[in-house]
């Protein structure tokens, strides 16, 4: 262990990390300890983010998209076929909700034949390329944990039929979890405890990658950011696409009419006049329940981690830092003398970025609301709201093939 990180360790009055002083820590332990952010301990005080004032923002409503559809298609479809457009998967995590311990994007979502998620989204997006008659490239963003499965299996699955050509995989940046006095978790002798850094990382990740060279080479303008766990979703959508060219917006979010005040989806706002995401929990009574002149809630619009964004945008962004949410998570780790612990509670900070955030760093934001019931089926859970059983229903509604 060199002299800066020990120094560090010290300055931090690090309890768990105390006992490697003054030895020989192996390779990867290093450079996890050399790469971290110690600033983020520092962050643990007083972590409570500010935000500023909050007001409605509209949508380009379900009636108006299909009155100007064929002319946003169009758009679109030629955006595509001038290989302007992207797609980026985020497909980091892991499906232990769902009693699956795999990557989410694994699960089989069928019932009588398998039909993997991966497999669903990669035949959502080839509707579009088959329309097009042109592939839209597709960077899949895993994690430490899944990256080797996650590569593993669009190979032995021949890559669900699209071109491997182009599709492209990168792993999403890690930071240390630590306890609730600022102290670094370790989870093994070999490395810290170590965790996603939130879906708001993924561009950087993608040129930490060394991607910024292929998307230059392919000359790609916009891309489209979309969560693996929604089995529904439209991918490179050409209507969408055209829509948010032809606003002139600098992004764009896919939305859907909430179901009630308080579904737990957030709300496409303006903070402080730019366009922003109040989440759920952020939401007062008064904001979620407040209904304009019709009766329609001024908050109703809820975002299903559909966006799309002009690359040259988010390259003027990539430099700049994120908003750190830290979020209470149960988190196993080694005490101060090497003793594995599985806490049953909440141990621990996790550190993460949130794309909400990256829309309040844009001039402008095109709502652009879509049918729930065609493009919304989270699969969150394994029963109930949100689930393996609800998204099913929904598949087969939209004339997917279950068995």
């Amino acid at each position: 262990m060199n002299a800066a990180i020990e120094q560090k360790i010290a300055d931090y009055k690090q309890k768990y990390l105390g006992r490697l002083v003054g030895t020989d820590i192996p390779e990867k332990l290093n450079r996890q300890l050399e790469e971290m952010d110690w600033s983020n301990l520092d962050k643990i005080r007083g972590n409570e983010l500010k935000r500023g004032s909050f007001a409605p923002l509209g949508a380009m409503e379900i009636p108006e998209i299909e009155s100007r559809k064929e002319e946003f298609r169009e758009t679109g479809i030629q955006a595509i076929r001038d290989r302007k457009v992207g797609a980026i998967l985020l497909a980091g995590g892991q499906g232990t909700r769902l009693g699956f311990d795999k990557a989410k994007g694994m699960f089989n979502i069928g019932v009588g034949k398998e039909l993997y998620i991966f497999e669903q989204l990669v035949e959502n997006l080839k509707q579009v390329t088959d329309a097009a008659g042109a592939w839209v490239p597709l960077y899949v963003m895993t994690s430490e944990k899944n990256d080797e499965q996650t590569r593993a299996f669009f190979t032995e699955h021949d890559f669900f039929g699209y071109n491997r050509d182009y599709v492209k995989f990168f792993v999403q940046e890690m930071v240390p979890a630590v306890d609730f006095s600022g102290n670094v978790l370790m989870e093994a002798e070999d490395s810290l405890a170590m965790s996603p850094n939130g879906n708001g990382g993924w561009f950087k990740s993608l040129l930490r990658a060394g991607l910024k060279q292929d998307l230059a080479e392919k000359g790609i303008e916009w891309l489209n950011v979309f969560a693996v766990d929604n089995v529904l979703q439209r991918i490179a959508d050409p209507v969408f696409v055209g829509a948010t060219i032809q606003s002139g917006c600098v992004s764009g979010a896919k939305v859907v009419r909430k179901a009630d005040p308080y579904e737990r989806v957030g709300a496409l706002c303006l903070e402080d006049g730019r366009p922003s995401i109040v989440e759920y929990y952020d939401l007062t009574p008064e904001m979620a329940e407040a209904t304009d002149e019709k009766g329609t809630l001024l908050y109703g619009f809820g975002v299903i981690l559909n966006y799309l964004f002009r690359v040259d945008t988010l390259m003027e962004i990539a430099e700049s830092k994120l908003p750190l949410h830290i979020v209470e998570k149960k988190v196993p780790y080694l005490d101060e003398n090497g003793v594995f612990i599985k806490p049953s509670e909440p141990n621990a900070y996790k550190f993460e970025t949130l794309i909400l955030d990256m829309i309040y760093m844009m001039d402008n934001c095109l709502s652009f609301e879509v049918d729930r019931e065609r493009e919304f089926a989270p699969v969150k859970n394994a029963a109930g709201v949100d689930s393996v059983e609800s998204a099913r229903e929904l598949l087969q509604k939209n004339g997917v093939a279950l068995s």
